[in-house]
């Protein structure tokens, strides 16, 4: 019986692959690229343990072990990057879950749909555009020399200009600050999404039985749209190390060093810059494998939590 089963399946396959031939093709190219240019650079890898000379190239390079964790666990500068990768990385995922939450639930409460989908839209549309041409106007903005905000502050609240950022007590809030303003609308139109999908019959009984607008949200809002939180929020852990490279290169400078230099920036000074193609591999071997970590638990916790699963 189980032979027979095992055949049928595996007619069905043959089957739906001689249906489906155009489609495997039309995958084809797509697949080859992935191969190409995902898969292939891998083989550099095995930089992170040489001392690897291009001159040399990967075979003759001499071995080294581990020496590079080891010596990037051991560099201070290194510890500091690793510190600075998951607390700039932490308060994204905090505040990228807090603000489209609550604008979300506030923008569901607007009746007059030109005007929802007009905020919707303006709120939206940072998130089409790159850092390197966010990061010019933030540049401009916060300029201690005839920026739009420190003229306000000096204007208004009659304070000496702020070098936002030159000083390592402020980069890390306009990091923050800047990625809520860019991502923010484009996570709201999830928690939009989750909020569309409520029955609206419990809106009417929780009506019938008395509760105001802000008992429906509390007792019926927040506790649906629930799922897709804890989704979103369990699937941000596997990116938990990346702090955002684009956003970082655009906006940081030798000055703020040390509350904001991330593991993908220093792997790009130091790897490309100043040309150590070895230490640089190890750094980023070594936050790969914890995001896959993080990314294998993400799926874990969303599948025994929220049932979701993605195969």
């Amino acid at each position: 019986m189980r032979k027979q089963i095992i055949t049928t399946k595996t007619q069905k396959q043959k089957w739906n692959l001689k249906k489906n031939w155009p489609l495997h093709i039309l995958l084809l190219p797509g697949v080859i690229i992935a191969l190409i240019f995902q898969y292939g650079p891998m083989v550099g890898l095995v930089m992170a343990f040489q001392n690897y000379k291009p001159w040399l190239g990967f075979f003759n390079s001499p071995w080294v072990g581990l020496e590079h964790f080891r010596t990037m666990l051991e560099y201070p500068d290194a510890k500091q990057v690793i510190w600075n990768t998951l607390v700039i990385s932490v308060l994204k995922i905090i505040f990228q879950l807090l603000v489209p939450i609550t604008f979300a639930l506030l923008l569901n409460e607007v009746y007059k749909m030109t005007f929802k989908r007009t905020v919707q839209t303006i709120v939206y549309l940072p998130h089409f555009l790159s850092w390197v041409i966010l990061g010019g106007i933030l540049i401009d903005m916060l300029s201690p020399e005839g920026g739009l905000i420190n003229n306000i502050l000096v204007s208004v609240l009659h304070i000496d200009p702020i070098f936002f950022l030159g000083d390592n007590s402020w980069f890390r809030f306009v990091v923050i600050v800047s990625d809520i303003w860019k991502e923010f609308g484009f996570n709201t139109i999830v928690f939009l999404a989750a909020i569309a999908s409520i029955n609206p019959n419990m809106y009417e009984a929780a009506l019938m039985d008395g509760a105001n607008r802000w008992k429906q949200t509390i007792y019926i809002t927040i506790p649906s749209m629930l799922p897709i939180i804890i989704v979103v929020g369990t699937l941000s852990l596997g990116g938990i190390l990346n702090a955002g490279f684009d956003q970082i290169f655009n906006l940081y400078n030798p000055l703020v060093y040390q509350t904001g230099d991330i593991i993908d920036t220093y792997v790009y000074r130091v790897g490309l810059q100043n040309g150590d193609f070895s230490y640089a591999t190890a750094v980023g071997l070594f936050r790969s494998g914890i995001s896959l970590i993080l990314v294998v638990c993400g799926y874990w916790l969303a599948y025994k939590i929220a049932k979701y699963r993605i195969f």
